[in-house]
């Protein structure tokens, strides 16, 4: 297993990680040199000058697996070593320790080493480590003791003895994400805040890319220094140019790179000469081209990675920042929207200069804004990670192709929509062949999925405009309730029935029509009593003069009397205003169709905000360690999960000699996944009693749908249900739980969720679907054990998320009843364990 890495540093710089190698001996003499002689007391409780040819034939070649030892390099520099050593054969216990250069310590090394150690262990039997260290090191004390494992500790013979379990926990999982947000946020500062620039590629001509980028930064009032790099010009665009950015003796955190793709390896490696953070990379000809493209573009992460740089694009449109301190704009956009309160990212470099046209067009002031192009490295992940601390920034924006690390995006997503709202365009679409024929949600249980991670979903970029206007400008709406305003009664109607198509009440008394000739205070008096109005939520004004362009004053009258009005409340308000100009402040829309929609996307994040997150769960009775390779009811059963025994058949002495011996009554059912639940096809045959009924029964089904059956013990009956469980390419391992029968598959009736569930989405899972009256004793039925349907589900989900090979799993039917349920069939497909970057020690991961 390759278990290197590329891994980001607490100040935010990229390095890597990986196996220490028998040809790195001459490397570790190097670093062992540069070690401090209290670094070297403190790590081998000696003075150990040099390191012995014994010693260093031991320390270079490990087993990986009773022995391993990891080195953080810097190109071919030797950072840091971490290694563990199992204490005797078989041992559960192994000894950890780590040693960091002088020059290089207090940048979250240990921990990071710490991380990787404790992964490799663990995948080798070893569940518990030990150390010692002496009283004075309080950096490497402060490394254990930071992580949030439960450490005992031992003072003897002047050492500190330390043992803890390395199983994740809680709270370690809480810090290990807690530095991963640090450690992404501030390497997107240091490309949004640099404090000098170097472009590659401007050439002196002024043609080109390059030199479109130099000027926007030249004319817009970037506050930092400007560095053109040229080999052979003395000026570019105006600007003094130099054929190294290491030679204009300036501060460069950021390098902008347009030159061709053969000549950005030599931009990337004076850029990291100069002291650079970070790369935007605007060339093309990398993975978009073809596979050569693609393994230069590889190439080109892995040189910047080991020279410490995180990398936007290769093919990006660029990047900007609006902060009058910065005013940086490293974009192909001649001309960026105002500065505003919203973060903007696009994984198009093609729609990039389009959707920055048409934000400036709107009106809606951009605080930063990302062009991620092949997001060969830079993600909207980390722009999440950064703009969920960022003071300059109320609101996000995303347009996404494709998600490159969805369990990772789902979780970074309802962090962040707790604190600020975030707005995406997004595929809905499953790639074809992810779950076999398994069904999964549908455009629009994706679109449910987002709202339920906190997510405002949009499905087209004018909607994302919509909703992103509506944010920066106005209140989150208190609850549902709209009042309708408006001097027409067919736009006040219009509005009315948008309301109820996007899950929005009209409050008693509205819609509130005055005259088509009413005076600019006549509708500013019935904005102002709707808007004190307690039924009233949010407001919606239609208005349209009764001779457009023919009074000019007044329309401006009334704009002023819509602006004032909304300012002056705390209920947000949209428009349509057909005066051909908007309201200051007050969102107005083409049309009361769109107005409405985005104020009810506005409206259901405002819902979910007030619900509680829920939490997941302890369960008893979990085996989390199942052979995946096993039958699917033997991994079931590790989680608490009984699934009906059944046998297959294809000839009647088998079915016979099955019958009798699972026992009379038996339930005789064609063996086809999409058959054997299908009784309305005459597929399943219930309650046979004797040979007789079975050998009848046979004949019939192996007649109509071939041989094969399957053959199963009668349970008491109950209300089917299905649950289902696909990887989502939004969300990673999603569940979903619907009523059996083919009408409800037929309509889609089926709720889902993101894994592992809340005790809340369990809950929520069950009475989602339009057909769950049935489950709660309708007209007279006995209600069926919800809780034990919750715990189910609750299961299922921890299932789903403990193990990335299962990439789908069908129970169906599962039949409910007031005394519990029985799992009738269950079907699983088992894949890779590759797709999921979500979880164990912090890595950078490439798309």
């Amino acid at each position: 297993m390759d278990r290197s890495a590329d891994v980001l540093l607490s100040d935010g710089s990229a390095v890597h990680l990986r196996p220490i190698r028998p040809d790195d001996a001459p490397a570790i003499v190097e670093f062992h040199s540069k070690l401090s002689d209290r670094t070297r007391y403190l790590r081998y409780f000696s003075p150990y000058p040099r390191i012995p040819e014994r010693d260093l034939e031991r320390f270079v070649n490990v087993d990986h697996r009773d022995r391993e030892a990891f080195v953080i390099v810097s190109g071919p520099r030797i950072m840091a070593v971490g290694r563990y050593e199992r204490l005797g054969p078989g041992s559960p216990d192994a000894e950890v320790a780590f040693v960091v250069e002088d020059a290089h310590q207090g940048r979250g090394i240990g921990s990071v080493l710490l991380e990787h150690l404790a992964e490799a262990a663990q995948e080798n039997g070893i569940t518990r480590f030990v150390a010692e260290v002496l009283p004075q090191n309080g950096g490497m004390l402060r490394v254990f003791s930071d992580f949030g494992y439960q450490i005992q500790r031992k003072y003897d013979d002047g050492v500190v003895h330390l043992s803890f379990p390395i199983a994740a926990t809680e709270k370690s999982r809480e810090v290990q994400e807690s530095r991963e947000h640090r450690t992404e946020a501030r390497s997107i500062a240091r490309l949004l805040q640099p404090r000098g620039v170097a472009v590659y590629g401007a050439s002196a001509s002024g043609q080109g890319i390059g030199a479109a980028v130099l000027g926007h930064l030249r004319d817009g009032g970037y506050t930092g220094a400007v560095v053109p790099v040229h080999p052979h010009a003395d000026r570019v665009s105006g600007l003094p140019a130099y054929p190294s950015a290491v030679g204009a003796g300036a501060d460069i955190d950021l390098a902008v790179i347009a030159v061709p793709p053969e000549v950005v390896a030599a931009a990337v490696a004076d850029a990291a000469a100069a002291g650079a953070g970070g790369l935007v990379v605007l060339s093309a000809g990398f993975a978009e081209a073809g596979p050569a493209g693609a393994a230069a573009q590889r190439a080109l992460i892995e040189q910047a990675h080991a020279a410490g740089l995180r990398v936007v694009g290769p093919n990006s449109m660029g990047l900007a920042n609006t902060d009058p301190g910065v005013r940086l704009n490293a974009t192909l956009a001649p001309r960026l929207p105002a500065a505003g309160r919203v973060g903007f990212f696009s994984q198009s470099g093609a729609l990039g200069v389009a959707l920055l046209a048409e934000a400036d067009r709107r009106g809606l002031g951009l605080s930063s804004f990302v062009s991620a192009g092949n997001r060969a490295d830079v993600s909207g992940n980390d722009l999440l990670q950064y703009w969920q601390d960022d003071p300059g920034t109320d609101a996000v924006l995303l347009y996404l192709e494709t998600f490159g690390n969805p369990r990772k995006f789902a979780r970074l997503a309802r962090r962040m929509s707790r604190i600020k709202p975030v707005v995406a365009v997004a595929s809905a679409t499953r790639p074809p062949g992810l779950a076999g024929d398994l069904p999964g949600p549908d455009a629009n249980a994706v679109t449910a999925l987002f709202a339920r991670s906190g997510v405002i979903r949009v499905d087209t970029v004018a909607e994302l405009f919509d909703v992103g206007i509506l944010l920066a400008h106005q209140p989150l709406p208190a609850g549902r309730r709209v009042g309708v305003v408006g001097n027409s009664s067919a736009l006040s109607g219009l509005a009315v029935a948008a309301c109820r198509a996007n899950g929005l009440t009209v409050a008693d008394g509205y819609p509130h029509d005055i005259s088509p000739q009413a005076s600019a205070h006549d509708f500013a008096d019935a904005l102002a009593d709707t808007a004190v109005d307690e039924r009233v939520d949010a407001l919606v004004v239609v208005f349209a003069p009764p001779l457009p362009g023919q009074l000019p004053d007044e329309d401006t009258d009334f704009a002023a009397a819509l602006g004032s009005v909304a300012l002056a409340g705390e209920k947000p308000t949209v428009a349509t205003f057909l005066l051909g100009a908007l309201a200051s402040r007050v969102p107005s829309y083409p049309s009361v169709e769109e107005a409405v929609r985005a104020l009810g996307r506005v409206a259901a994040y405002a819902d979910w905000l007030r619900r509680p997150p829920g939490v997941v769960p302890a369960l008893s009775g979990v085996d989390a360690a199942p052979d995946l390779d096993g039958p699917p009811a033997e991994i079931l059963a590790s989680y608490g999960i009984p699934v009906v025994p059944s046998t297959s058949a294809s000839t009647l002495d088998q079915v016979l000699s099955a019958a009798a011996e699972v026992g009379y009554p038996v339930a005789l059912k064609a063996a086809g996944r999409a058959l054997r639940h299908r009784i309305d096809l005459g597929a399943v045959r219930l309650a046979l009693a004797d040979p007789d009924d079975v050998t009848a029964a046979y004949a019939e089904l192996s007649a109509a749908f071939g041989p094969d059956v399957l053959v199963q013990t009668m349970v008491p009956p109950g209300v089917a249900c299905t649950i289902e469980m696909v990887e989502d390419p939004a969300f990673g391992p999603v569940v979903g739980f619907g009523l059996g029968g083919v009408a409800s598959e037929l309509l889609g009736d089926i709720a889902w969720r993101a894994a592992p569930l809340t005790d809340r989405a369990a809950e929520a899972l069950v009475d989602e679907p339009r057909a769950a009256p049935l489950l709660h004793g309708y007209r007279g039925s006995a209600p069926v054990d919800r809780d034990a349907l919750i715990d189910l589900l609750l299961r299922v989900g921890r299932l789903a998320d403990d193990h990335p090979r299962i990439r789908a799993l069908s129970l169906n039917p599962v039949l409910t009843r007031p005394d519990g349920y029985s799992v009738l069939h269950a079907a699983m497909e088992i894949g890779t364990a590759g797709t999921r970057r979500d979880s164990g020690p912090r890595r950078l991961s490439t798309p």
